[in-house]
């Protein structure tokens, strides 16, 4: 038996590092944090802010399995990451298993490679307390925002709602920048580019280093510039240089996978995670940019052999940020000498921070920058071309260039044909065009996550799980914009002849942006008029100052607690007793047929249009707004179009047929099918005509392409990809099929494989009854509609097989779950359904989002 038992926080890191310990030492998961606040209920005692931790339902029996482990070994190594995070890992793990000084020892590395294993276990120390406070800190005070302004928000907003410290600020930066873009005003001005022939009809191509307010002041340049004998007034060539950036952080590393590869910050930590567990690279949490002196020297060798001595250019970078932790390394390959990682997705993230870390311990790219102006003194301004010539390509060898979405698009790399001061040139053509100036761009995942780390909010850790929070509580989405239409001028000098031409441009378009929803500029305007401290942005940076500063060891983590909480909890008080209830509130306009105000507001199912007040004798008249309206921005007569929907067309195969708008969009209601109207068509202009062809492509799409046993087979995309439905079977469709070809043996060994599945499933089962003894990854089980009951012990306190669980009657059943849940067979009142009528009738154009929902 081991005498030594580690434990790490994931499998696959704990199977990494069994291979390079001996059989003295056994490697043990705990799948993260054992034990945590519990999900109901705060968990805290606000008096003294001791956390109330206890050990999840699901990991009770992994608990019990590292206890008896424990009981076995003379050492326990605690060897989860060294971070705020992981240190608190081991805290609860030493305080849970009971494990005393003398019998257990903390280890830590920034790899997972046999030398920094060995070299851990060799220099262990004890469980640093002061991260550990910093850890419980951040987690008990978001633990306390959160429980103490989401009810606040329920009662002043809409039930369901939650806020959070850092989620809150974010939501605020992204509903900030959406309200600048629409209170910007774009500006016209007129930008001149002009085509010039040197004497061997080289082109070169320039901008005119002024632009025109007026289309005025344009025509009267390009009328001089008829006459005008362009030369080369001047020629300067400068040299400079291009260094490479620092190696990878957390942060730099999620905007650099999002701009090269096209991940989102999720996907680029759990891809990162693997690297690291399975020993490829550094720990990919941190906000150091610093390298070992080891990491110096392997990627000196291997720029050396790769791409000789002249490439290289050893160097250490320094953290800018005060609260960085220059103890812990960049995010690097673990050995230079791996160029690539068999797994295809990891690959290419690996590629990435092997070049980055390469590139920066390379040479400066050397540049010739060459300026050309032309003109004539005759003419009041004069054009500029700009190229640059790369004379030695340094680090961009590894790396290459890459622009980020700030960066101008017109780009000055090209290469300018060889002229002299004085040269006369020709213009091909000269161009004024009007261009309007643009907002502020609508943050990217990567944008985002840059203008945190500005600010100072969050850590490497939060990014992700904050980014996708948002997403998740729907405060702010994805939508795509459909972009709008203007006339700009464009004037070109062609021959001597100016010629004018009125052209379309699209603008104001998006995708893939984050944009507010309704219930997340509501829910932050609420926030920000009331609580405006909490998502004061150099509050928040403070806050994370502070948990720095008990990480150091330079505050009590109680202390700041006690004084936060002082200030929070009067203010939930106040807000919670005088505030206003928010709606997001606008007046539209009037009703011409009614006399009754119309409101754009929030109610119980989201955004909505309103006429009527609801406190009238008349009960008010809604409608849903459609995707891509928001009620910021709805005008009175996009927002009375809303109410011809819903509306009925004629029947169908003997189904009525209606168009109506619900929570997923507008859509074609055919019996009791719900079919959406493909994007970008308008719901209003769908006839019979359209609707009969709407529900013939359903009709197609959802007709069998094979039978079963005689039973029809059909097929679909999910929300979990493709599938075959079989009855009121889903088989699930690998990608080694060809889904698009099918075969009948492929749907049969599919739907065969399935159903020996659900055999094994079902131990008993009584449809009728909804009830099931089923087999699950823990033993067997009882599932009664959607819950989920335990199997009690026999009386001599063993457990029942599965011949014994085949022999149960019904009732025996229906005990053991009456037993854990007394009002599982209670009968639902009535009411309910009397309210839902209610609904219905004074909701006509709500009732299909009301149904979905």
């Amino acid at each position: 038996m081991s005498k030594n038992l580690v434990i790490v926080e994931s499998p696959a890191k704990a199977k990494t590092i069994q291979k390079y310990l001996g059989k003295d030492f056994e490697v043990k998961s705990s799948f993260g944090h054992i034990r945590d606040l519990p999900k109901k209920g705060m968990g805290i005692d606000l008096t003294t802010f001791s956390p109330d931790y206890e050990v999840s339902a699901d990991k009770k029996k992994l608990v019990t399995e590292l206890k008896a482990a424990v009981k076995k070994a003379d050492m326990v190594w605690l060897a989860s990451d060294e971070d705020r995070e992981g240190e608190a890992i081991a805290w609860h793990l030493a305080d849970e298993l009971k494990l005393k000084p003398e019998n257990r020892k903390r280890i830590v590395f920034h790899e997972i490679t046999k030398n920094a294993i060995l070299k851990a276990i060799d220099n262990p120390r004890d469980i640093d307390q002061n991260l550990v406070n910093a850890q419980q800190a951040r987690r008990v005070l978001d633990r306390i925002v959160g429980f103490e302004m989401s009810p606040v928000l329920w009662k002043k907003v809409k039930p369901g709602l939650s806020a959070g410290r850092v989620q809150s600020v974010a939501v605020r930066l992204i509903v900030e920048r959406e309200k600048e873009i629409r209170e910007f005003k774009p500006k016209a001005s007129f930008k001149l580019d002009g085509i010039f022939l040197n004497k061997t009809e080289q082109e070169i191509a320039a901008k005119l280093k002024k632009d025109f307010e007026k289309e005025e002041e344009a025509e009267k340049f390009l009328e001089q510039a008829k006459t005008t004998e362009f030369k080369v007034l001047n020629v300067e060539t400068k040299p400079g240089t291009r260094s490479a950036s620092a190696p990878f952080t957390t942060s730099t590393l999620q905007q650099e996978a999002s701009s090269r590869l096209g991940y989102n910050v999720t996907n680029t930590m759990r891809l990162a995670q693997r690297l690291y567990e399975e020993g490829f690279i550094t720990y990919m949490r941190t906000d150091s940019v610093n390298l070992s002196q080891e990491a110096i020297e392997g990627a000196k060798k291997q720029i050396v052999s790769e791409y000789g001595a002249e490439y290289s250019s050893p160097r250490n970078y320094t953290t800018k940020s005060a609260s960085a932790q220059e103890a812990h390394e960049a995010i690097r390959p673990t050995d230079f000498g791996v160029k690539t990682v068999a797994d295809a997705q990891l690959n290419r993230l690996y590629q990435l921070i092997y070049k980055r870390t390469l590139a920066s311990q390379m040479a400066n790219a050397k540049i010739e920058k060459t300026v050309i102006e032309i003109g004539n003194t005759s003419l009041p301004h004069h054009f500029e071309a700009q190229g640059e010539v790369i004379i030695f390509d340094g680090f961009l060898k590894a790396y290459g260039i890459v622009k980020t979405e700030d960066e101008d698009e017109e780009n000055n790399d090209k290469l300018l044909p060889k002229v002299t001061v004085g040269e006369i040139l020709n213009y091909k053509t000269i161009t004024a065009t009007e261009k309007f100036t643009r907002p502020s761009a609508r943050y990217t995942e990567a944008g985002l996550v840059r203008k945190l780390e500005e600010l100072g909010i969050g850590r490497p850790s939060t990014y992700a799980p904050t980014i996708q929070t948002i997403q998740n509580r729907e405060y702010v989405d994805k939508r795509e914009i459909e972009p709008h239409t203007r006339e700009v001028i464009k004037m070109s000098l062609v021959k001597d002849k100016i010629k004018k031409v009125v052209l379309e441009e699209k603008f104001g378009g998006d995708k893939n942006k984050f944009i507010p929803t309704d219930i997340g500029e509501v829910v932050n305007d609420f926030l920000t008029d009331n609580f405006r401290e909490i998502l004061d942005y150099g509050f928040t940076a403070r806050v994370e100052e502070s948990f720095d500063e008990i990480a150091s060891g330079d505050q009590k983590w109680k202390e700041m607690m006690t004084n936060f909480y002082s200030k929070f909890h009067p203010r939930i008080e106040d807000v919670e007793e005088n505030a206003d209830r928010a709606t997001g509130d606008r007046l539209l306009g009037v009703d011409p047929k009614t006399g009754k105000n119309v409101h754009a507001r929030i109610g119980r199912f989201g955004a909505m249009i309103q006429i009527g007040e609801t406190d009238d004798e008349e009960k008010p008249i809604f409608a849903s707004l459609m995707t891509g309206q928001n009620i910021a921005t709805i005008t009175f007569e996009e927002a009375m179009e809303l109410f011809k929907l819903p509306f009925d067309l004629s029947e169908v195969d003997g189904h009525p047929v209606s168009v109506g708008v619900g929570r997923f969009g507008p859509y074609v209601k055919w019996g009791e099918t719900y079919i959406s109207i493909p994007k970008g068509e308008d719901p209003l202009s769908v006839d019979q005509k359209r609707a009969e062809e709407i529900i013939n492509e359903k009709k197609i799409a959802d007709a069998p392409i094979a039978t079963y046993k005689g039973e029809p087979v059909t097929k679909g995309t999910g929300r979990f990809g493709p599938f075959i439905k079989y009855k009121d079977i889903f088989v699930n469709v690998p990608k080694r099929y060809d889904f698009e070809n099918l075969s009948q043996s492929d749907i049969n060994e599919l739907i065969d494989a399935k159903l020996e599945k659900e055999a094994n499933r079902y131990i008993q089962q009584w449809e009728k009854e909804k009830i099931s003894i089923e087999n699950g990854r823990w033993g067997p089980f009882i599932k009664f509609g959607k819950a989920m009951f335990k199997i009690p012990k026999k009386a001599d306190d063993t457990k029942y097989d599965a011949e014994e669980l085949k022999e149960l009657s019904l009732d025996e059943v229906k005990k053991w779950i009456t037993d854990q849940d007394p009002k599982a067979f209670a009968e639902k009142k009535k009411p309910a359904a009397k309210k839902a009528t209610t609904t219905k009738k004074t909701t006509a154009a709500k009732k299909p989002a009301a149904k979905k929902k």
